[in-house]
């Protein structure tokens, strides 16, 4: 498990690439000073920036692809958990016109997405993923919708949200905490280290994923 604050980041799907707008929408991602990169796990065009936190949890398994709905569901349910926890009207599910849609997005009041999740499997192991927008509501509003006007997507920017919009004095601070204890009380965590060959992996494979310039 690990948890991040990332900079300020427009991650597109592998779909987006084909459409007609891709170009355009990149550049308008650097207007707004959010750098574009390819992620591997899901769907459309994601925002996020310092004022988020994203939590993942890796795990092995020799056949990850039956249990891909178990795993949404316990991750979808931590994290409307921590947010209950939190004092948030949390809850799951897809909001009509959302951003990177998903069945196990968690919105507010089933008014705005506020956490987005994704998953990717591979033979023998299988990656959760899911961004907690805490703070940074209006440029993430800002930056998504002339991306997803490049892209020619049709979505309500009045269903993207961060947590302080509807929880005043949020923070990824405060979200931390409280994730960590939830999760902790599904099992112990200690905290670890990655080898040097890991590391070096991970330089090798960045390239695949960063967006440069044309």
């Amino acid at each position: 498990m690990r948890l991040y604050r990332p900079l300020p980041t427009l991650a597109f799907g592998r779909l987006d690439r084909f459409l007609a707008g891709y170009s355009a929408a990149l550049a308008a991602a650097r207007r707004h000073r959010f750098a574009p990169i390819m992620r591997l796990a899901g769907g459309r065009a994601a925002a996020y920036g310092p004022a988020a936190l994203v939590y993942e949890e890796i795990v092995t398994e020799a056949d990850p692809l039956p249990r891909i709905a178990r795993r949404f569901e316990r991750a979808s349910e931590l994290l409307r958990g921590t947010l209950a926890a939190l004092g948030v009207d949390a809850r799951v599910g897809e909001l009509p016109g959302e951003y990177c849609a998903g069945e196990h997005s968690i919105n507010v009041a089933g008014r705005t997405k506020v956490v987005g999740t994704a998953q990717r499997a591979i033979r023998g192991a299988a990656l959760t993923s899911a961004v907690i927008v805490v703070g940074d509501g209006a440029p993430v509003r800002a930056v998504l919708t002339d991306v997803y006007d490049a892209l020619g997507l049709a979505w309500d920017p009045a269903t993207a949200g961060a947590l302080e919009d509807e929880l005043p004095g949020a923070t990824p601070a405060a979200v931390e905490r409280a994730l960590l204890a939830a999760r902790e009380r599904r099992g112990a965590l200690a905290p670890g280290t990655l080898e040097a060959g890991t590391l070096r992996l991970a330089r090798e494979l960045l390239r695949e994923h960063l967006i440069t310039p044309a």
